[in-house]
């Protein structure tokens, strides 16, 4: 990976791909899951953390059966089958797991395996069949010769079943003289020989395919993205241009709503019905009610928005910012940790930060509510049906009552009863010929 990240730890959509293997396991509801860490192991502690799973250092990196046999004193002493898979293959999913387990219990297996065929891939270890069709070993790409891989075209997809009493053959494994490792494979050898039955579960690449640089994480990531949006469409979501849109797993999106060609939607962002999100748009760990508008090229950060709002186009709303219903925020609008009801528009060139801001109240152009001292942050409340001119300051902390005005230019330092008029500009003065006297003086110099 030319990597300091350890490999797991590479995102997918957003999530380390190694999130994506606990949840599909957890499906399952097992007795225990348990992590064998190495390189990165604190890293790795640290991302699965308060996930309950356990974890077992392998402090020597020898191989895939030494790692087994070291986590086999953490396995419940009632355990009857192990599921073994690696930690980067994030495309499994709980569902074919349970398919896995059905045809592993009912054919009373002593070891299954997943098994696929893929001509075109290197790295994957052979399935070898005796003449009946029996599972009789695998050998590991790096040691197969160009005769066997044109014999054995079916690949290991390194997910296994292992009944509890299999794990004794572990012992028999011996380190290979070349790569100097224990590989796990070499128990189907060892079980084959000694008359225990094994069995494959054939899939698609897909499914089990691993990563192990940096173009195997992309077509991980864009096999996911389609499966996503693709489930989406199914539930009557509409995308313009699919194989631009970016979407996380954890995106819920309700039906009829458009999403137009360059989105952006991460996290646990909830977007609601008869939506449109047009171009340009990333929306992350947020909510969106049902009928909003979400204008070209706007950021929208771990904020609320509610039914009937418009925002954008270029609005960058900031963490906990709460929109009302029907709520207007437009052109260069940045809106930060502040709550603004219903029918309140703040349509052109403002900042709105640390705010409370009431109903039906007009934001004016160029707007900008002074929240920091240089130390602190201040409040500014706007209550309901306020008109701010354009231009105005309003320096908190300050309150502008119900029903009031700021004239346009502006600077607001006091609270403003309600409806009163608020206007600190200075007068106007007209001084006459003055242009006239500029233009002689320049003259004489």
């Amino acid at each position: 990976m030319s990597s300091s990240i350890p490999k797991v730890l590479h995102h997918v959509l957003g999530r380390p791909m190694i999130h994506y293997v606990v949840d599909a396991v957890r499906g399952l509801r097992p007795d225990s899951i348990i992590v064998v860490v190495g390189n990165g192991a604190e890293a790795v502690k640290e991302s699965l953390s308060g996930t309950g799973v356990d974890f077992v250092l392998q402090k020597r990196l020898l191989g895939t059966a030494h790692a087994l046999e070291t986590v086999r004193r953490s396995i419940p002493l009632n355990a009857t089958t192990l599921l073994v898979l690696n930690g980067d293959c994030p495309l499994i999913t709980t569902a074919t797991l349970k398919g896995f387990f059905r045809m592993h219990r009912s054919s009373r297996n002593a070891l299954s395996l997943v098994s696929f065929t893929n001509d075109s891939l290197s790295g994957y270890g052979r399935i070898v069949r005796d003449g009946d069709g029996r599972i009789t070993g695998i050998i590991e790409d790096k040691h197969t010769t160009p005769e066997e891989k044109e014999r054995f075209k079916e690949l290991n997809g390194g997910v296994y079943l292992i009944e509890h009493d299999v794990l004794g053959y572990l012992k028999r494994i011996r380190k290979n003289r070349v790569s100097g490792e224990y590989y796990l494979t070499d128990i189907v050898r060892i079980i084959s020989r000694n008359g225990l039955k094994i069995g494959a579960y054939p899939l698609s690449y897909e499914e089990v395919m691993g990563v192990n640089t940096r173009e195997e994480l992309y077509a991980v990531s864009e096999i996911m993205r389609r499966r996503i949006i693709s489930g989406w469409m199914k539930k009557g979501v509409t995308f313009i241009d699919p194989e631009t849109t970016i979407l996380h797993p954890t995106v819920k999106i309700g039906m009829d709503t458009i999403i137009y060609p360059n989105t952006y939607l991460e996290g646990r962002t909830s977007i609601g019905e008869r939506c449109i999100i047009y171009p340009g748009t990333r929306i992350y760990d947020s909510v969106i009610g049902d009928n909003v508008v979400i204008k070209d090229n706007t950021l929208i950060e771990e904020s609320r928005i509610s039914d009937g709002a418009t925002i954008g186009p270029f609005a960058h709303l900031r963490p906990e910012s709460i929109i009302g219903r029907n709520v207007k925020i437009g052109n260069f609008v940045e809106v930060k940790k502040s709550m603004i009801r219903d029918g309140t528009k703040a349509q052109h060139l403002s900042y709105i930060g640390d705010s409370i801001i009431g109903r039906d109240v007009n934001v004016g152009a160029g707007t900008i509510t002074c929240n920091y001292d240089g130390v602190k942050k201040h409040r500014t409340v706007i209550d309901d049906g306020v008109f701010i001119g354009s231009d105005s300051q309003l320096v908190a902390p300050v309150r502008i009552g119900r029903g009031a005005y700021v004239a346009a230019g502006s600077t607001i330092t006091r609270d403003v009863p309600p409806e009163a008029l608020a206007i600190t500009r200075a007068r106007q003065r007209n001084i006459e010929g003055w242009a006239e006297k500029r233009k002689k003086r320049l003259k004489r110099q």
